[in-house]
């Protein structure tokens, strides 16, 4: 009973194809500088954990405090990684959605 149940959903097919359009709902141009903005935020906070964290690291190292120092590094990498992240995110959301489009 499942099984043919199943199969007689599997055999629907709805025929929808999503199309992404920035004009297709009314403020997609502000949700756009929206989203740009908060792109620049969040690379402004990177630079700054790479500031901060270099600081750190260097005082950490030239006063001999191994937690200041390896609290540094982690911030610098973590400053790097971040905006790794911000500039691949576009490029990752689009992969995964074309990857996504070719499941049937």
């Amino acid at each position: 009973m499942l099984s043919s149940t199943l199969t007689a959903l599997g055999a629907v097919r709805w025929g929808i194809t999503p199309h992404p359009d920035p004009n297709g709902l009314p403020g997609g141009a502000a949700l756009q500088k929206l989203l740009d903005g908060l792109i620049f935020v969040g690379l402004l906070a990177c630079v700054a954990t790479v500031v901060v964290g270099g600081a750190t690291w260097f005082i950490g190292s030239q006063g001999g405090n191994f937690t200041a120092s390896m609290g540094g590094r982690r911030a610098v990498i973590a400053g790097i990684i971040g905006a790794l992240v911000i500039g691949a995110s576009a490029a990752i959301v689009n992969f995964f959605f074309a990857a996504g489009g070719t499941v049937q």
